[in-house]
This record gives structure tokens, sequence and C-alpha cells, in this order.
């Protein structure tokens, strides 16, 4: 099977005709990438990378299937001193305030997909590569690399503890109900039962009773006859 960086070529093609597609549509390809894998159960970034090393792969293969999508790499402008000091002293004030780095360079960036990319890279390339260079930065702005969370993330965590832990006593509430119910009903069936047994032993005791008075009766009646035959004493 022809690949092509590690992936077949016939994914390779699907994957350049879904972001063609999309990008035709006006969709961003932030929202392709996480789409595309969300398909494929591949990680977004993964997907990303992948696009943009196959832009620049040089190769028949990789030019055949780009052949006629005007897809292409831009230029990667690269971090002068003040923009790279200016990048760092943006996020690392935006992770002070409790922050992740996503969300610190989403609020630096005011939603413009292509600065996010630019400062996301050139950002995690720098803790990888230059972590003695963000330190500093950060020990000059006084903050923390990795600051505490902050007071309503824990709120938040508290109150759904306290929601997990309602939902546990009620549900054992709902379950003591549910055995309470059947013990009384069991009991309500039983009291049924001796009931209806008193009853029935009840009228029991009266056949009985009304039989013996007829017996008694019947043999009263024969001790009479025998006296008053003839011959008697």
């Amino acid at each position: 099977m022809e690949k092509i960086n590690g992936y077949a070529k016939s994914e390779a093609e699907e994957l350049i005709g879904y972001i063609a597609e999309g990008r035709r549509a006006g969709k961003t390809l932030t929202s392709l990438f996480a789409g595309y894998g969300r398909a494929h159960g591949r990680a977004g970034g993964s997907v990303r990378n992948y696009y943009y090393r196959l832009l620049k792969t040089d190769s028949p293969a990789a030019r055949g299937i780009l052949a006629g999508t005007r897809l292409r790499a831009e230029t990667v402008q690269p971090f002068t001193a003040a923009e790279k000091e200016e990048m760092l002293r943006l996020i690392l004030t935006e992770r002070g305030k409790g922050v992740s780095v996503r969300r610190a360079i989403a609020n630096v960036c005011g939603g413009d997909e292509k600065k996010m990319l630019r400062y996301q890279n050139k950002y995690r390339n720098m803790l990888k590569k230059q972590p003695e260079e963000v330190r500093a930065a950060a020990a000059r702005l006084g903050v923390s690399q990795t600051p505490p969370r902050p007071p309503r993330l824990l709120e938040r965590r508290l109150e759904g503890e306290i929601d997990a832990l309602c939902e546990r006593i009620a549900l054992a509430l709902r379950q003591e109900n549910a055995r309470l119910r059947e013990e009384n009903g069991r009991l309500r069936a039983e009291g049924e039962a001796e009931k209806a047994a008193r009853a029935a032993l009840q009228e029991q005791l009266s056949r009985l009773a009304e039989e013996n008075d007829i017996l008694r009766r019947a043999a009263s009646g024969a001790d009479g006859a025998d006296e008053g035959a003839p011959g008697g004493a």
C-alpha cells in the first residue's frame, strides 16, 4: 500500500478533498482539522501537522493529490525579538489569571485563528527548547507559569461534589423508600392472609359448634324415645 508521510495515499487524498471542499464552503482550517479528526479517530492537532507537512512535501504523489485544490502553505513569518517579548508578556499575564495555555492564547489573539496558531506554535516551541527564557520572562512579570486554580474553578468543583453527594443521598433515600413500600406491602398482604385465616377458622368453629348442637339434640331425642317404649322398667 502506497503511503505519503505515514498516511495511506487514499486517506491523504480523502483529507485533502475534505479540506478543499470545506475551504470552498468558507470553513476555517481549525474546524476542518477537528472535524476530520473526529470522523477518523485522529487528534485535530495531528491532522493539522500532517496537512502542513503534506503541503511542503515535494514528491510526485503529493503534488498529484494537491493539484487543482489551490491549497498552499503560507510563508512562515518569523518572530522578531520585540514580537517574541510581547507574546510572552501577553500569554504569561493571562496565565497569571489562572487560565490554561490554550485559553490564554485565545484571549490575547481575540479569536484570530491564524494568530492563535502562530502564537501557539511559538510558545510551545519555546517551552520545549527555550524554557529558561520563558521562566525569566515570567519572573520579570512576577507571574507563575503554573498558577494555582482560581477560586471560581474550586467553587465549581465543590458545587459538583455537593451535587454528586446530594444525588447519592437522594438515590439512597429512593432505594430505602422502595424497600419500605415493598416491606409494607408484604406485611399488608400477610395481615390480609392472617385475617382471612382467622375468618376461615371462625367459620369452621361455628360449623363444628352447629354440628355438635345437632348431634346433642339428636342424642337427647333418642334417649326420650327409649324411656317411653312398652316393657320399659
